[in-house]
């Protein structure tokens, strides 16, 4: 029997950690790769990044050519048509050596992913037998046509229209889409249009094709190497038979590749973040003040341990996610699912889990780049050193795969529908809370032999103040919860909070199978300070969320359960912190 978890159980089942997967498991050859990729951006993307910022004419899609020629853009296309159709774990470790690649890491993603997966996956025989062989060696570049200057969230309000030809042989396309990564150099689009005005259907469109036309290049904030353009459909006709996947059911592929890219985001952030936090440790070391380096100063020491705890504990629940996937596209295949099939069905299986880490991993970012910045002081603010560009680069990704608010409100929307059809059973542990909450509190001795005694007992209990705040809610506001946002994100966030707790403490516990626990000290501290951080965080969150539907004796009872569920043995975080940022600035890097 499969101890595989489905998407979204977590909160209501127990995992172990025999069941998980965790980056020390790579195999040789996936380190093999790995090096691979990760000589590639060293030598032929880092030192190029001013030329690659300023848009030097033909760079960008010269590296490109080079990473076809390398494989790197293949790697998730079958062999049949010309690719080297490698699993999802190594699929992460391509993503996530790119994101140190800064505005070029979007580039190559979005020709790999949102660019060819709809033609792999959706696509007919035909259609995968014409691009995918040169998508795969970087002949033919891909893009992706979704949103407008009207619907961004709300993509299935495009005003873009395919009207069917009189005589059937082709459509007339007729619109305008923004934002559009690697617009300037394209030779296909996947674009998204109103299948003779109603129906929000998928097309294959060629730059060739007459009245595909390009405004100028945007003048953005951040990932300035990446070309983005606004594209103009007048009267473009697009045969037949470039209708990408069913007529009406486009939003089956867009949904579908937003579940796979923001998984991807999540993993190619944290790449970058690693990078970010390397470079970040080593000026430390260099820079003196008060004739001694600033990274011997207790405030730095503190920056660079957060920093490393938000990124270790982000890569456990990243890389626990993708085993996930690729474990539920082996299941599917195994069962006689098609290739294309199971991966789709793995990604939609984890949808929930995909929407989160994209808020987790961005949000980490986000985090490690401002701290990096902060640790270079003013010469963090110059272009001269390698701060600015990152913390300018990162900020994108709270905004691209659908804003974080967005992810945030999926979260908990697609776990209650999962709820309500009965995928999850929710109801029974939830009602086995509430006869928890009329009984006396366990006074029981701690078992003393365990060192995560009280971090496994702090994630138990979370999920039963999740539960508690999230049955009420539901109970109290039924229909009504959509409209309220700031209920469904509290919530959200404390999901977020558990599914990287659990996953820090999983890793942490199959690293001390593997290596013995004496050789673990510094993943035990991360992963302590991190759950005691965590169950404050999620003590606030929950308290506010209670606040906002609950009033009298109901506010009163769920506040003593919330304060109950929440309540967490004290450790000294600041001893913690200085522990593993010592062994962090003597090895001079990110060495986890």
């Amino acid at each position: 029997m499969s101890n595989l978890l489905k998407g979204g159980q977590f909160i209501v089942k127990e995992s172990s950690f025999e069941d998980v997967f965790i980056p020390e498991e790579f195999t040789e050859e996936q380190l093999m790769f790995r090096d691979s990729v990760r000589d590639f951006v060293a030598n032929e993307i880092a030192p190029n990044l001013d030329r690659l910022d300023k848009m030097e004419e033909g760079l960008a899609v010269a590296k490109l050519n080079m990473a076809g020629e390398l494989g790197l853009l293949g790697t998730a296309i079958p062999e049949e048509f010309g690719g080297s159709a490698m699993d999802f774990n190594t699929n992460s470790i391509l993503v996530e050596q790119m994101g140190a690649a800064h505005g070029f890491s979007v580039t190559l993603g979005a020709h790999i992913g949102i660019g060819t997966l709809p033609i792999l996956y959706f696509g007919t025989d035909a259609q995968k037998q014409k691009y995918l062989p040169k998508l795969a060696t970087g002949e033919l570049k891909a893009s992706y046509c979704l949103t407008e200057p009207g619907s961004g969230s709300d993509a299935l309000s495009a005003k873009t229209k395919a009207m069917l030809s009189e005589d059937g042989s082709h459509y007339v396309l007729n619109g305008q889409k923004m934002w559009i990564t690697n617009a300037g150099f394209a030779d296909v689009f996947i674009v998204f249009a109103q299948e003779n005005g109603t129906n929000f259907t998928g097309f294959i469109v060629e730059k060739t094709m007459e009245g595909v036309k390009l405004g100028a290049e945007e003048q953005k904030l951040g990932i300035k190497c990446s070309s983005t353009r606004q594209v103009f459909f007048e009267n473009v006709k697009v045969p037949k038979e470039n209708v990408l996947g069913e007529i009406g059911k486009g939003h089956k592929i867009a949904f579908n590749i937003l579940n796979i890219g923001r998984y991807k985001l999540a993993a190619g952030v944290t790449g970058g973040a690693k990078k970010a936090c390397d470079v970040a440790i080593k000026y430390a070391n260099e820079r003196i003040q008060f004739k001694v380096p600033i990274s011997s100063f207790g405030a730095i020491k503190h920056k660079i341990a957060e920093m490393a705890i938000r990124l270790w504990t982000t890569e456990s629940a990243v890389y626990r996610t993708s085993d996930m996937i690729d474990k539920k596209e082996k299941e599917l295949h195994a069962a006689g699912k098609a290739n294309s099939e199971s991966l789709l069905g793995a990604a939609e299986e984890y949808a929930i889990e995909c929407a989160m880490l994209k808020v987790i991993a961005s949000e980490t970012l986000d985090f490690v780049v401002d701290e990096a910045l902060q640790i270079y002081g003013g010469m963090g603010y110059s272009e001269e050193a390698p701060a600015a560009r990152a913390y300018r680069d990162a900020r994108i990704n709270r905004i691209f795969e659908g804003t974080n608010e967005i992810n945030r409100l999926l979260t908990l929307d697609m776990l209650i529908k999962r709820a309500m059809k009965g995928q999850i059973d929710l109801l029974t542990p939830a009602m086995a809370i509430q006869k928890e909450l009329m009984s006396i509190p366990d006074f029981g001795m701690p078992d003393t032999e365990d060192i995560f005694y009280h971090e496994k007992k702090a994630i138990v209990n979370a999920k039963k103040g999740l539960l508690m705040v999230a049955g009420a809610a539901v109970q109290k506001l039924m229909m009504n919860l959509e409209k309220e946002q700031e209920i469904l994100m509290n919530a959200a966030d404390v999901m977020n909070d558990i599914f990287v707790m659990e996953s820090a403490l999983l890793r942490t516990q199959k690293l001390i199978a593997k290596k013995g626990v004496e050789n673990c000290q510094m993943y035990i501290d991360i992963t302590k300070v991190f759950i005691s951080d965590a169950m404050e965080r999620i003590n606030i969150n929950g308290k506010h969320a209670i606040v906002a539907f609950a009033d009298g004796d109901e506010l009163r009872m769920m506040l003593m359960g919330l304060k109950r569920f929440t309540k967490h043995d004290a450790i000294n975080t600041n001893k913690l912190r200085r522990n593993i940022a010592e062994k962090l600035i003597e090895a001079n890097g990110y060495i986890l």
